[in-house]
């Protein structure tokens, strides 16, 4: 297996984590805009970060591409451009504030733990919980980006096929948070056990 020494920084997954970083800007420009077509770029670039993130990941798998600078910055650029999404469409009210306020709360918390638990030798692995969340956070952005009624049966007009993304966003943003606060006290029980040995 590639050593993290003997890997450049410059490999295949850690440059789409910084592509999904340099995506921020293009998407918060877009945002700032309240206009239909905006949301629909904006969503289109979340989309294509969403699948870098993944992307990104099986790379590594596959290539044997471990490096530390890897390890930070991908969960960094998952948080930005998540935050980021969310905090621009606040001033819409899209969102609710104190949904944003949990979720970017649990993400500060969690990442100053396992900076914590880093710094002591200390490996907490991600449950099963948070990769749930990281999904139902996407799905649900990219509802809220969209928020307009869409036809989605060769443009017919008929109220039984039009589909409220706003909507859909929020029905799956409610599941987000939730899960954004179970896998946040999982983590944190998870971390206090460790840390009590």
């Amino acid at each position: 297996m590639t050593t993290q020494t003997q890997t450049p920084i410059l490999n295949p997954p850690n440059i789409l984590t910084m592509l999904r970083i340099a995506a921020i800007p293009l998407l918060a420009t877009l945002l700032m805009s309240p206009e239909r077509s905006a949301g629909f770029w904006a969503a289109a670039v979340f989309a294509l970060a969403s699948i870098t993130d993944w992307l990104d990941g099986y790379l590594a798998r596959r290539m044997e591409i471990v490096t530390v600078f890897g390890k930070f910055l991908d969960p960094i650029a998952d948080k930005l451009i998540v935050m980021a999404a969310l905090i621009m469409i606040l001033p819409f009210g899209r969102v609710p504030a104190w949904m944003v306020l949990i979720i970017l709360g649990r993400e500060i918390i969690i990442t100053g733990l396992r900076g914590i638990a880093s710094s002591e030798g200390i490996v907490i692995q991600a449950s099963d919980l948070g990769k749930f969340k990281t999904i139902f956070q996407i799905v649900a952005i990219l509802g809220l980006l969209l928020h307009y009624d869409y036809n989605w049966f060769f443009g017919i007009q008929h109220p039984l096929l039009q589909v409220n993304m706003h909507n859909v966003g929020m029905f799956y943003l409610w599941i987000a948070t939730l899960l954004t606060v179970w896998s946040g006290g999982d983590y944190l029980f998870r971390f206090m056990r460790v840390i009590a040995r």
